[in-house]
């Protein structure tokens, strides 16, 4: 398999592209050859096959959704509190809403996983790994709440993505941000440095 770092990010690149704007049985090797610009036959020389496609495809969704390091720097230096996860929250909407095709992948993926079990198995891997470490995250960092705050906010940012991103319409006047400072108002304990939230 061929090793150019940067070749390789490209089809990944395209191939998120297609299974979000094409869905996953648009996903062939041709197609995300033609949507990354390089000759046919390259994608088959970086992956083994459409399965591993997929499945790498799913964990650079992860490095586009990637909080930035400035971001991060700052949200590590105030202290940890309902507001900072209100904050945190905020960022990872704003993050998905930038880059709707990532997160449109990530669900095509996850309905591909259901029919396909080794997929399955690899993207629950996946996204387990990316849960735990979240949790650990907030447990460490000292944020208010426990392991079943992390789990409760993590479905109900799904949910909120899910709608937001394929039929905002469900929604009617609610909006994503105040639904999220809602969302976690309900959730995340106050704790004894977190504000009030708006």
């Amino acid at each position: 398999m061929r090793q150019n770092p940067e070749r390789r990010r490209a089809l990944l690149d395209a191939a998120i592209d297609v299974l979000a704007e094409e869905g996953a049985r648009g996903l062939t090797f041709r197609a995300v050859d033609t949507r990354a610009g390089v000759p046919g036959g390259t994608a088959s020389n970086y992956f083994a096959n459409r399965a591993e496609l997929l499945l790498q495809a799913g964990a650079h969704v992860h490095v586009r959704l990637t909080p930035t390091e400035e971001f991060t720097a700052r949200f590590l230096d105030a202290e940890p509190s309902r507001e900072q996860t209100r904050l945190g929250m905020r960022d990872l909407l704003r993050r998905v809403e930038a880059d709707r095709n990532a997160y449109l992948a990530l669900l095509e993926l996850r309905l591909e996983a259901n029919r396909h079990p080794g997929i399955r198995e690899e993207l629950t891997r996946t996204i387990r790994d990316t849960l735990e470490e979240n949790v650990s995250h907030h447990l460490e960092g000292g944020f208010p709440g426990d392991r079943g705050t992390v789990v409760t906010l993590y479905l109900a940012m799904t949910g909120l993505f899910v709608e937001h991103l394929t039929l905002p319409e469900v929604l009617g006047d609610d909006g994503p941000d105040s639904l999220v400072d809602r969302m976690v108002r309900v959730i995340v304990p106050e704790g004894p440095s977190s504000p009030e939230l708006p």
